[in-house]
């Protein structure tokens, strides 16, 4: 029987470099997006190398689309061994100027997506009762303060919280389910420019829809990222962390020291 792993967010960044990555080890991948253009495109490439794949169209904020997922899922292969709560997107604005539909945006994508994933997923691989994994996306950004990407930073820091909480919560019932969460740094993905699938329920006003310039002010986000690591590495490393049991998974580990000036400042 085929692994079989799940990865939201699939069509594009580190979503896509994941696909690859499971399907370049024989694994059954079922591609889950909002956008079905690349959606398709991913797939037929996966499929021309001989991958065994499903896409399915899924908006992660949306409770019925997940459960469809796992419906389609689970009818198709009967399994879940890997879940990769990966989709995300990003609105950056003074946080005091979000607007109600930013939060809603941004929060219902980037952490009630993980909520969703984990409320219907678990139950499901809890029942087969098999090693599984769960690699959910937060960002090194979920780990440290400092100005900027409020809501992000929001969501980022609940999706830690939640796996951390998740793990040691399978851990007390004995379950063979491992948790991990991915803590990338600057990786080459197209999320600055994810404003391209903003429901229409979910637009601000004209003069508030575009995505702000002011992205980190005293930086130019756009360059560093598009300096940063590939999907490719960051797939090694997650890959790599499901081999050896591995829970918080930093592609920069250079940035630790981020983390532990956050840690001191607490402790005083």
């Amino acid at each position: 029987m085929h692994t079989v792993a799940v990865i939201t967010g699939a069509a594009r960044g580190i979503g896509r470099g994941l696909a690859e990555r499971f399907a370049a080890e024989g694994m059954a991948v079922v591609l889950a997006d909002i956008e079905e253009e690349p959606l398709a495109n991913l797939e037929a490439d996966l499929c021309a190398k001989g991958a065994t794949v499903l896409a399915v169209k899924t908006d992660v904020s949306n409770a019925e689309d997940v459960e469809n997922l796992a419906v389609q899922t689970y009818d198709t292969f009967g399994a879940v061994h890997i879940l990769c709560n990966n989709a995300g997107v990003v609105c950056s604005r003074p946080i005091w100027e979000h607007t109600v539909a930013d939060w809603e945006w941004v929060l219902g994508v980037n952490l009630w997506g993980v909520i969703h994933g984990i409320r219907t997923f678990v139950p499901r691989m809890l029942a087969q009762d098999t090693e599984c994994h769960i690699v959910n996306t937060a960002s090194i950004l979920g780990l440290v303060r400092g100005p900027g990407e409020g809501i992000y930073k929001v969501s980022k820091h609940g999706v830690v919280t939640l796996s951390e909480t998740l793990a040691d919560e399978l851990a007390q019932k004995g379950s063979q389910i491992q948790v991990h969460v991915l803590c990338p740094g600057w990786v080459r993905t197209g999320i600055l420019d994810s404003v391209r699938n903003r429901p229409d329920a979910l637009q601000n006003p004209t003069e508030k829809t575009q995505l702000q310039q002011t992205i980190g002010a005293s930086r130019n986000v756009r360059a560093e990222m598009e300096a940063g690591m590939s999907p490719v590495e960051v797939a090694e490393h997650v890959y790599k962390a499901i081999q050896t049991g591995t829970f918080y998974i930093f592609t920069h580990p250079e940035h630790k020291t981020w983390i532990q000036v956050r840690m001191e400042s607490i402790l005083g």
